[in-house]
């Protein structure tokens, strides 16, 4: 996996801290924002936990000695989760599900696959999708079955496909 690369705020030490102007704490957030869904696409990230993810490098640099507080964690989770890339998963939001791309998105590259490959009208079990050889060399392998669901069920209200029972579980039929 190549090192991810972080932006230059990183460095910068009152980027940890949310600054009180609103022009500027905008900027910050919309950067933190940017910064959140980068690296959990790079690390390949679906869930979070707001105390482990202060702990992580994404909130805490030791290079500086910065780390943002669990409140200012929260304040960006949230404005994510206004922007539709992030669900709480708890009253209390202390875990939370991370949308890089979005479940149309997924949906979107999945169908790609499956057309590019002629196999439309195919039936495939959601481990093929997910976890097969087939898909391998594909961005959405490896994606979580919470993920997956959601992105079938938008390509199912598209009429591009249905999703299925099968004897070992879900499956998907494409059209």
């Amino acid at each position: 996996m190549q090192s991810f690369e972080w932006p230059w705020q990183y460095n910068f030490p009152p980027f940890f801290t949310l600054q009180p102007n609103v022009d500027t704490r905008q900027k910050q957030l919309a950067a933190w924002c940017s910064l959140a869904l980068s690296y959990c696409r790079h690390r390949k990230l679906y869930t979070l936990d707001v105390l482990e993810a202060q702990e992580s490098a994404l909130f805490n640099n030791k290079k500086i000695s910065r780390k943002l507080s669990v409140e200012a964690i929260q304040v960006i989770f949230e404005e994510l989760r206004k922007k539709g890339n992030l669900e709480w998963m708890d009253k209390n939001k202390t875990r939370c599900l991370i949308m890089w791309r979005r479940p149309e998105e997924w949906g979107k590259l999945i169908y790609q696959w499956v057309s590019k490959n002629g196999m439309v009208n195919s039936v495939f079990t959601l481990y093929e999708l997910s976890s097969g050889e087939d898909t391998e060399s594909e961005e959405f392998h490896g994606l979580e079955e919470w993920m997956l669901l959601r992105a079938l069920q938008a390509l199912q209200s598209e009429g591009k496909a249905e999703v299925i029972s099968l004897d070992d579980g879900k499956g998907v039929k494409f059209f």
